[in-house]
């Protein structure tokens, strides 16, 4: 102390009578009062507290006990800096952040990706948070503590829908439909100790209206759901700088936009987003803490991340996906076959569609409904060309399937993303004009649109097969229009998948498979009738031909009614005798 006392009061040791103190004098001596009051708080705390002491920037492992509660301790500050964020993440379990020992509402936060962010005051050099469990298990994590200068904007300063004062968290929930995340307003950068800059009474240049915010995507590798792939994840997504380098900028909201953004669900993928706050005028940015989700929960005891896809979808898709590979390479020649697959899949579509938006059934009930209507579909389809000989109008169902796929492919794009496509209306126009493109082509080329649908269609429902194992990317090129269909709001949805290892081999597989199927079907009926004749028109064609034909011994033969009838006569009556009958003679 008595150091501190020749640091603070230098004038007394020279003896000047009329004295006064500098302001870097006054700097020191409470930098000395702070660094001994944190000395003495952190060694009372550390009796009762498990401590943690953060650097700025750098991952640290922390495990929360069980009950228990561990501090978060980052000292020495620097001066410049005006405002810290501290982040904690775990992979599926709560953890509780908290300003102080007891958690209090508005002084904490619980989630698994939670943070807090404390301003300074114009001397402090140290600080400490606190890490509680509120599940009564161990919860094991990470977390990071970021310095912001008094030039950075302050994430989530003007909050005012969630709990905390200042809360610069990005907020998710999801269904299998979409994924929403929502955040808090920011405000403009201010120095130590001076009054925050009003959120909502001006929106002129020098106000929090001028700040921009860009939303961050990035995905955890496929069909990767261990933890130490989401820390490491997290670790190239946690400041601004890495965040830019790794992630995919989506969009930029001003401060006129509703602080939501709706993006596409994909189960059993990790992603994470994030939002980065930025300063046009002082060309300063700040970020928020991220978030990250699957698309499905781990403490669900029935079709969790780890055990994902049910039996059903299983069966339902790896039968899908041997007639796709049977239609993609014989589908032309066994005509009948492909009828009845391609009406299948057809009226099971949107029979689908129907009955979940109609009814709250179970997801099994309704797979299994699906495959019912699906094979009353297909066997109509089939009867309708072996009754009517048709092949025009079945050649158009078999085109609206292929015209589907070429719709779904083109919005799976970037081009589905175009703010222009948000609005239903031009979506489902611009969708069913891109569909109905490929029925008219079939009109000129009726054979070689049916083979080339064949290839592609079956090739694609290897594919699907193929994600009920391991997903892939590729299944959402459908899902994400079957999405649409279900979801009143997912116009609103981001559809930005990841294209990984995975993926691009899937494609190949795809390809090879389409290309293989159409050109040996080309090729193998290239000496052949166009379609097949219908069974009924060729029946009754042989039956007007018998009956004109005197020469044709069936000409003389009784009909098949006849005949049936004569049979049943000869079992029910018995034959009366004739004459005489005579002994044989030995």
């Amino acid at each position: 102390m008595e150091m501190v006392m020749n640091v603070a009061f230098p004038c007394r040791q020279q003896n000047v009578r009329n004295c006064t103190v500098g302001p870097a004098t006054m700097r020191r001596f409470w930098n000395c009062v702070f660094f001994i009051l944190s000395f003495l708080c952190n060694e009372s705390f550390a009796q009762d507290e498990n401590r943690v002491v953060f650097s700025f920037g750098a991952f640290q492992n922390v495990s929360v006990p069980e009950n228990g509660s561990v501090q978060a301790v980052v000292t020495r500050i620097p001066t410049d800096v005006s405002f810290i964020t501290l982040q904690f993440h775990s992979q599926h379990r709560n953890a509780t952040l908290s300003y102080t020992r007891v958690p209090l509402p508005g002084f904490s936060l619980t989630a698994s990706d939670t943070g807090l962010l404390s301003t300074l005051t114009p001397f402090q050099s140290w600080l400490s948070w606190f890490l509680l469990s509120p599940g009564g298990d161990n919860v094991d994590g990470a977390g990071v503590i970021l310095p912001y200068t008094t030039q950075d904007p302050v994430p989530g300063a003007c909050n005012t829908e969630f709990s905390l004062d200042i809360d610069p968290n990005v907020y998710l929930r999801y269904n299998i439909y979409e994924t929403v995340i929502t955040f808090a307003p920011a405000n403009v950068g201010y120095a130590r100790g001076a009054n925050p800059p009003q959120c909502d009474t001006t929106m002129g240049a020098g106000t929090r209206w001028r700040l921009e915010y860009d939303i961050y995507q990035y995905f955890l590798p496929e069909n990767d759901l261990s933890e130490q792939s989401l820390i490491v994840s997290l670790e190239r997504v946690a400041n601004v700088m890495s965040l830019r380098q790794h992630a995919k900028r989506l969009m930029t909201l001003n401060s006129n936009a509703p602080p939501m953004v709706s993006f596409s669900s994909i189960v059993g993928q990790g992603v994470i987003y994030s939002v980065i706050v930025r300063d046009p005028l002082l060309n300063t940015s700040a970020a928020y803490i991220p978030a990250h989700t699957y698309g499905c929960s781990f403490l669900s005891t029935l079709d969790n991340c780890g055990t994902l896809g049910r039996l059903s979808t299983k069966i339902f898709f790896t039968i899908a996906g041997f007639a796709g590979l049977f239609v993609c390479f014989f589908g032309h020649r066994f005509f009948k076959c492909e009828l009845f697959c391609m009406g299948f899949a057809f009226s099971a579509f949107f029979f689908f569609v129907l009955i979940t938006r109609t009814t709250i059934l179970d997801y099994d009930i309704r797979l299994a409904l699906t495959a019912l209507i699906g094979t009353v579909g297909g066997v109509f389809l089939v009867m309708w060309w072996w009754r009517f000989g048709s092949v025009m109008a079945c050649v158009m169902v078999v085109g609206l399937i292929l015209g589907f796929l070429f719709a779904s492919a083109i919005f799976f794009t970037p081009l589905g993303d175009l703010e222009v496509f948000r609005s239903d209306v031009v979506f489902w126009v611009t969708f069913g004009c891109f569909m109905v493109i490929v029925p008219i082509l079939f009109v000129r080329w009726p054979r070689e649109g049916n083979i080339i649908t064949c290839g592609v269609a079956g090739g694609y429902a290897v594919v699907l097969a193929v994600n009920a194992y391991i997903y892939t990317s590729l299944a959402y090129m459908t899902l994400d229009v079957l999405k649409r269909f279900l979801n009143n709001n997912f116009n609103r949805a981001f559809i930005s998948v990841p294209f990984q290892d995975i993926d691009f081999i899937m494609i190949t597989v795809w390809v090879v498979l389409g290309v293989s199927g159409i050109v040996l079907q080309l090729y193998r009926e290239r000496n052949r009738p166009f379609f097949p004749p219908s069974p009924y028109l060729m029946w009754r064609q042989e039956r007007e031909r018998r009956k004109t034909n005197v020469l044709d011994p069936s000409h003389h033969t009784p009909s098949f009614p006849a005949r049936v009838t004569a049979r049943l006569r000869q079992l029910t009556s018995r034959p009366e005798h004739t004459g005489e009958r005579t002994p044989l003679l030995l």
